[in-house]
């Protein structure tokens, strides 16, 4: 059976590069006739296969934010990026690839199978335009395939407005048609249910946190206010976790049960019945990726979670780590002692042993950026190689649905008890903690979470009830769901984008001196600041101010970025898009207009 999985998928990336690049391109220049293809379900599964691409690929689960940086930061969270001739984000490739399905799928005469695969087809137009919405607000809808002298070719962009509700049409028709029978690998109804929840939830506290602000561009007088979209997230959400038979993964008990859902090389194993949908991957057919290297070698990644981030975690006993005397200046061993568990099923922490190994494996800052060193999709020593990795990526699971419905009836207002049992209770009894009192949320709003340095000050703003509760359901997001992809665009989102100009600090040193992080009572790391390392030091070593920069020079927390610092800047005005690329406005004489903020020097 992976054998014909594999060769299905290899069949639909050549059809895929068949294809001429060029938008005007009506069909995909294979050797079969439009008029005869996508007669029966072979044609239809091996055309649609490559439809898959169009999910992240290779090692995606660290990308960069306040929450997680590495070795070299990304152009947009320091307020780098420039406006580029050309933009691989504004590629339609994929969206012909889907309306061509469409227009020739009436050749297939089995009318269920037909709607089926229109089902999945139009799922994937959904995920191209949110993706595209995401990073560039209104942009042109395109429901047909287009010609040479199609005036569409030159349109303005559609409003976010009328676009949210061409996507919510096709992910309600994919719903609707789509099989419900769970699949690892291939999209169901479960994931289209999933992925309402999370477009829906975007749309939704985007408009009501962006509200009076440019950055919402032009919304029509018609246009469906944030509450809609929250109630079509919480419906979904509730939807899905009512029927669809997902649930909480913990067959392996407190302590390993939320590692376990990422260090498995087939989602399959262990009857999981969290992971909605995978992506495969297989060392026998060379369909592999990167995440060990990324995390052992000095020269690529250097992943590394942040201090502000790691304090956000609970005690063990569910009262704030930040309410702690001293906690600014805790050691890597003191902090981590007796905290919410999924700090150590998330980074290594004194105790960690490699996949596998009986051999404690400490922080080691020559592969982590902050020294607080992710572990998820982390296998054992054999996959270090570059390109040796292939346990399975995650790419939709129930809790991000859970807590998408949490998050979406607390913006709303019409959250219960009741309602926080049913999503946030199951991920806290997954790892042993206790569960969240809305009204104990509510009365103690956690200053940390509210702080401008630190949390989500927009909150108390835009919300008139909830605020503590919002702040913890947030908390709750940002730590379960770390090095998944999610965050940068959950603080877009949250119009929270100076989050972007804080220090991104790591671990905290109160000086030179040699250091115990893995508690095996043999020094890891040793700190100095003269000519020469002590004659006696430890198998890390590094010179303050050269091997490692300390936030007060001497002392405190690991700065690494500290000297390309000055130059980050964050503008609301513009930083929320990107830019669209000059060619394209260029090629419409200016009918495609520019995003707000991005000057690309054009008059037209």
């Amino acid at each position: 059976m992976k054998a014909i999985k594999y060769l299905s998928l290899i069949l639909g990336a050549s059809l895929l590069l068949s294809s001429c690049e060029g938008l005007l391109d009506r069909f995909p220049q294979d050797k079969l006739s439009p008029e005869t293809f996508l007669s029966n379900e072979t044609e239809m599964r091996s055309y649609t296969n490559a439809l898959y691409t169009m999910f992240p690929s290779g090692f995606f689960s660290g990308g960069q934010s306040d929450a997680c940086v590495g070795r070299d930061l990304d152009d947009e969270i320091r307020g780098a990026r420039t406006i580029n001739s050309g933009d691989a984000g504004w590629s339609w490739t994929a969206l012909r690839r889907i309306n061509t399905f469409l227009e020739y799928c009436d050749n297939c005469k089995d009318e269920e199978l037909r709607n089926q695969y229109i089902g999945l087809v139009r799922f994937f137009r959904a995920y191209f335009y949110f993706e595209k919405v995401k990073k560039y607000g209104d942009v042109p809808w395109y429901d047909h395939t287009l010609g040479s002298d199609d005036p569409e070719l030159y349109k303005a962009r559609d409003s976010r407005d009328y676009v949210m509700q061409k996507m919510i049409e096709d992910i309600d028709y994919a719903i609707a048609h789509l099989p419900s029978a769970h699949s690892d690998y291939r999209v169901t109804k479960w994931t289209a249910l999933a992925f309402k929840s999370r477009f829906c939830l975007f749309e939704g506290t985007f408009r009501k946190y962006h509200a009076g602000d440019v950055t919402l561009q032009t919304l029509p007088a018609d246009a469906k206010p944030y509450t809609y979209y929250l109630e079509q997230a919480a419906d979904a959400a509730d939807k899905f976790i009512a029927s669809s038979g997902y649930a909480i993964y913990n067959n392996e008990g407190p302590d390993a049960s939320y590692i376990g859902l990422f260090t498995k090389y087939d989602v399959s194993e262990g009857t999981n019945k969290e992971i909605i949908l995978a992506r495969d991957y297989n060392i026998d057919y060379g369909v592999v990726h990167s995440a060990n290297a990324d995390y052992t070698s000095p020269t690529l990644g250097k992943r590394g979670f942040t201090r502000k981030i790691i304090a956000s975690y609970l005690m063990a006993d569910g009262n704030r780590f930040t309410d702690n005397q001293y906690w600014e200046t805790m050691t890597f061993m003191e902090e981590t002692q007796n905290r919410d568990p999924r700090l150590a099923q998330s980074i290594r922490t004194p105790g960690y042993c490699r996949l596998g190994t009986d051999t404690r494996c400490a922080p080691d800052l020559n592969y982590s950026e902050t020294g607080y060193a992710p572990i998820k999709y982390f296998m054992g020593p054999a996959d270090d190689t570059y390109q040796k990795s292939y346990c399975d990526l995650i790419l939709f699971r129930a809790a991000e649905v859970y807590l998408n419905f949490a998050e979406a009836k607390a913006e709303l207002g019409t959250i219960t008890q009741a309602d926080i049992d049913r999503s946030i209770k199951p991920l806290r009894e997954r790892v042993g903690m206790p569960n969240l009192d809305m009204d104990y949320a509510n009365a103690n709003p956690d200053p940390y979470l509210l702080a401008a340095e630190t949390g989500y000050p927009k909150v108390a703003v835009k919300s008139s009830s909830n605020v503590g509760l919002i702040l913890e359901i947030r908390r709750e997001r940002t730590i379960e769901l770390i090095g998944e992809g999610f965050r940068y665009y959950d603080i877009i989102r949250w119009a929270e984008g100076q989050a972007f100009e804080q220090p991104l600090y790591g671990m905290y040193f109160p000086g030179e001196g040699s250091y115990d992080l893995d508690g095996d009572g043999v020094d890891d790391i040793t700190l100095y600041t003269g000519d020469t390392a002590p004659a006696v030091h430890a198998p890390n070593t590094f010179k303050i101010g050269a091997g490692i920069t300390l936030s007060n020079g001497t002392s405190g927390y690991v700065d690494n970025h500290h000297n390309s610092r000055p130059g980050w800047t964050w503008d609301d005005g513009k930083d929320y898009y990107y830019p669209i690329p000059i060619k394209e406005r260029t090629l419409t004489g200016g009918v495609l207009t520019q995003n707000p903020g991005w000057n690309d020097g054009l008059t037209f």
